[in-house]
């Protein structure tokens, strides 16, 4: 419940009130902002709502009612506007996939819990020990993409942002008072670049179905057509692909084979599943017995030597992560230590190469992470 009344939030969902939302934010030197998308709820998902927040007013703006956003992109882009989010990364990604925004100048309240070494880092826990305020959870899941949205929904949606700048402000007082801004600014700055992102060719569907390590290559196979005719279904029917049929029952069909409904029936697979896609996942079967055999994508082992240095590395931030009382990946963001393990450097000029974009860990712990890695 929330302890205070709240004004009410301004609805975004025609050109002039986004024209109107655009000149609101540019004449602030700060605003809050948050996403809600529908990603349980549609094969491909998308962003369905934009939440902002200035020190005087809530925005809600729908991306759905409106055909054209890009007005917003220069205030995302402005170095003079900080932009305050929780868990970036996720929002971040959305909004790059969706209307191609970019941003500079962001703080991200959770990377600052973390770096403080909070342990309760989720906006629900921070928002319920700063402000009293208990956030009902039951709408995390919800389908953001149906209209009209409900006005429990519109609300739970507001309070993503409205205490972001407050809380914003409290946790930028704790970081300088524990000597930690620096780093937190170089780990917004990365954030807001998408740097450490895995940007590498996804595995094809198969690949990535846990379970599949026990299949024969033509069990593969199978797994393989079953996948590709789940996708089909999924876009067809503009539906999650674990809401037509989950990794398990897919591992199910490749193993047995099943040559009728008869067979998925005995097998276990319930009477809605047999009854809407029976027929097309038998087709897939009988496809994958006489399919070329599929290969799995070649991987490359790491060297020992890698392996080694990376080891080290690991132990060492392990350390020091528990002596300043904060998560090890603060300590050394897995990407950096992959690289350093990878180019072994020798020096800090070549250190200081591979951590061009953390600055304040290559001074603060540059010879120590020569000293590990060598």
């Amino acid at each position: 419940m929330i302890q205070k009344t709240l004004p009410q939030p301004i609805y975004v969902d025609t050109p002039d009130t986004l024209d109107s939302l655009v000149k609101d934010l540019s004449r602030e030197a700060i605003i809050a902002i948050d996403t809600e998308s529908n990603s349980l709820h549609a094969y491909q998902e998308q962003v369905c709502l934009i939440q902002f927040s200035t020190p005087g007013q809530d925005y809600l703006l729908d991306p759905i009612a409106l055909p054209n956003i890009n007005a917003l992109s220069h205030i995302f882009e402005n170095p003079e506007v900080e932009k305050i989010f929780h868990a970036a990364e996720y929002d971040l990604i959305c909004l790059k996939r969706d209307f191609d925004f970019r941003f500079v100048n962001i703080f991200d309240t959770m990377v600052a819990a973390r770096i403080l070494g909070y342990k309760k880092v989720g906006l629900g826990n921070l928002l319920d020990q700063k402000f009293n305020v208990k956030v009902d959870k039951k709408f995390q899941k919800a389908d953001w993409g149906k209209r009209p949205l409900t006005g429990e929904m519109l609300n739970y949606a507001r309070l993503d942002t409205h205490y972001l700048i407050e809380l914003r402000g409290m946790l930028k007082e704790e970081l300088e008072k524990a000597q930690r801004w620096a780093l937190a600014k170089e780990d917004f700055e990365m954030s807001a670049s998408l740097v450490g992102i895995n940007n590498r060719k996804p595995l094809p569907a198969w690949e990535r179905v846990g379970g599949r390590s026990k299949l024969n290559p033509r069990q593969a196979t199978v797994l393989n057509e079953v996948c590709l005719t789940r996708e089909h279904l999924a876009a067809k029917l503009n539906r999650p692909l674990f809401k037509v049929i989950g990794n398990k029952s897919l591992i199910k069909l490749a193993e047995i084979q099943p040559r009728s409904q008869r067979d998925m029936e005995i097998e276990g697979f319930s009477p809605r599943q047999i009854g809407r896609f029976g027929k097309a996942f038998l087709a897939a079967v009988e496809r994958g017995r006489h399919a070329d055999v599929v290969k799995r994508t070649p991987s490359s082992r790491p060297s020992d030597a890698f392996m080694f240095r990376f080891e080290q590395l690991r132990n060492w931030r392990k350390e020091k992560a528990k002596k300043m009382n904060i998560e090890s990946d603060v300590v050394l963001p897995r990407f950096l230590m992959e690289s350093i393990a990878r180019q072994d450097p020798n020096d800090l000029d070549e250190l200081a190469m591979i951590m061009e974009k953390s600055p304040w860990r290559l001074e603060k712990y540059g010879k120590e992470i020569l000293r590990a890695a060598g």
